[in-house]
């Protein structure tokens, strides 16, 4: 019914940047939250950054300078633009959306596949 595709992942030098995008596709009526999350080998999936359909955004606090979060709604994607990029940055990235699903009153949370980032030192 519905997917999330994520583009923009690679491998980059401390101190590059990165720009990630996710599209949602399928049934859709409307989107809520959307967000970014990453996770590190032999680690939690944690959050990175999230958007409201609104554009209010939040980040977790080893990010805050460096990332930012933004959603085209025309376009039901959402994007994350990594500069400054770290070492520690090193993750697969998922993105996250909150979909309500067009003809019905149902709204579920869909990941995408995840993308790889690597940031060498």
């Amino acid at each position: 019914q519905v997917q999330l595709v994520e583009s923009g992942g690679g491998l980059v030098q401390a101190g590059g940047s990165l720009r990630l995008s996710c599209a949602a596709s399928g049934s859709i009526f409307s989107i809520d939250a959307m967000g970014w999350y990453r996770q590190a080998p032999g680690k939690q999936r944690d959050v990175v950054a999230s958007i409201t359909s609104g554009g209010s955004t939040n980040y977790v606090d080893s990010v805050k300078g460096r990332f930012t979060i933004s959603r085209d709604n025309a376009k039901n994607t959402v994007y994350l633009q990594m500069n400054s990029l770290k070492p520690e940055d090193t993750a697969v990235y998922y993105c996250n959306a909150v979909i309500n699903l067009r003809g019905t009153s149902s709204r579920y949370s869909y990941w995408g596949q995840g993308t790889q980032v690597t940031v060498s030192s």
